[in-house]
């Protein structure tokens, strides 16, 4: 396992959690011992880097092979306390030499992914190595071969035991990215629960949809809600965002980089939130509102006995189960403040919007127009 010089334990401040390293930062220290094995005839372990933020950390060898001109170093990945599906991934780094002038090349091994479609910060045929862990691994080598009379010309392959598996798990084959995993990081450092991978995932998302030239794209809560985009518009998958709760992630990135048109899928209650404000969409981070509903109720025309009712209800489903009852279209209500308040996230990019609000069964009970 990887621990940080200084103090691995340390937790982070207001929140009490461990932080991690990325696999970028798995995989620099990895290069970089590997390399020095192969200079030196000695694998250094703990093997230290310096990450962009100025971090020192040190990791621990778990695997290391010299032999017929290559080097391979095996770092395992501690996520700290991030839940995080590459969390005890082996990370492998192999180096050879290469002729004078070839510079750093990056391979794929097993495990790791190569870019087989337009959008990403990578070209089509590359292996899925990041630019700033590419950049981490560049300027690794070139101090390794400072100080130990190396000239840095090296073919570095990355591979992740089971990669191929993990990868299933993750948005990599949606974006394009086949064969494994994808190796990431920009600061070195897992933050728990900060969930910049997932955010990162919606952005290269968007990258893709826009590359292959979709004009429409969904943000959807989940699997059911990427169902019934599907049936109700005939969306292919590479237009289905994997928003998950981060709605505000999804409207912001797609305010900067503009799609014709923007569907927004999700449960009821969950879009509520979203129709009163709420860009987050966790239950940890925002709640259902039955005030909000009331309210919106009594504009649907909801008398003074239902909008009591529906703002004492104790969920969304029973708020909206009242109205349907009574006639009262609560779910067009919330699909249509959601709708406007994505619209005043967007602030006048030019993107047109409309949002589904679904059941549990993915039966639509609620829509917006198209604005």
């Amino acid at each position: 396992m990887s621990e940080a010089t200084g103090g691995r334990g340390a937790q982070l401040k207001h929140t009490g959690l461990r932080p991690g390293w990325t696999t970028g930062a798995c995989a620099t220290a990895a290069a970089t011992a590997a390399y020095t094995a192969l200079l030196t005839g000695e694998f250094p372990d703990p093997v230290a880097i310096s990450l962009p933020g100025g971090q020192t950390p040190a990791f621990a060898l778990a695997r290391e092979e010299l032999l017929d001109g290559r080097a391979m170093a095996g770092i395992v990945k501690d996520a700290g306390d991030d839940p995080d599906v590459t969390h005890g991934a082996l990370v492998r780094a192999t180096v050879r030499v290469l002729p004078p002038g070839s510079g750093v090349v990056f391979r794929a091994g097993p495990g790791v992914g190569t870019v087989t479609l337009p959008g990403l910060p990578l070209e089509v045929g590359e292996p899925a190595v990041n630019p700033v862990p590419r950049r981490m691994m560049r300027e690794h080598i070139g101090r390794v071969a400072a100080e130990h009379g190396g000239a840095g010309d090296v073919e570095i392959t990355l591979s992740v035991d089971d990669g191929e598996e993990i990868a299933r798990s993750t948005w990599n084959p949606r974006l394009g990215i086949l064969g494994g995993l994808s190796i990431l990081g920009t600061t070195g450092v897992v933050v728990p629960y900060s969930c910049s991978a997932w955010i990162d995932s919606i952005r290269r998302g968007v990258d893709v949809a826009l590359a292959a030239g979709q004009t429409h794209v969904a943000g959807c809560t989940g699997s059911t809600s990427e169902k019934t985009v599907v049936a109700e518009y005939g969306l292919p998958e590479i237009a289905l965002l994997d928003m998950g709760d981060f709605a505000g992630a999804v409207l912001k990135y797609v305010r900067r980089h503009p799609v014709a048109r923007l569907t927004v899928c999700g449960g009821f209650a969950k879009l509520s939130k979203l129709a009163a404000g709420h860009l987050d969409l966790h239950s940890g981070r925002s709640q259902v509102d039955p005030s909000f509903l009331a309210g919106l109720a009594r504009l649907g025309g909801a008398d003074d006995a239902l909008t009591a009712e529906v703002a004492a209800a104790n969920t969304g489903l029973a708020a909206l189960r009242s109205c349907m009852a009574r006639g009262i279209a609560l779910g067009d209500l919330v699909a249509s403040a959601a709708r406007d308040e994505a619209l005043s996230v967007l602030r006048g990019a030019p993107v047109a919007v409309d949002v589904l609000c679904i059941d549990r069964a993915g039966v639509v009970v609620g829509r917006s127009s198209v604005r």
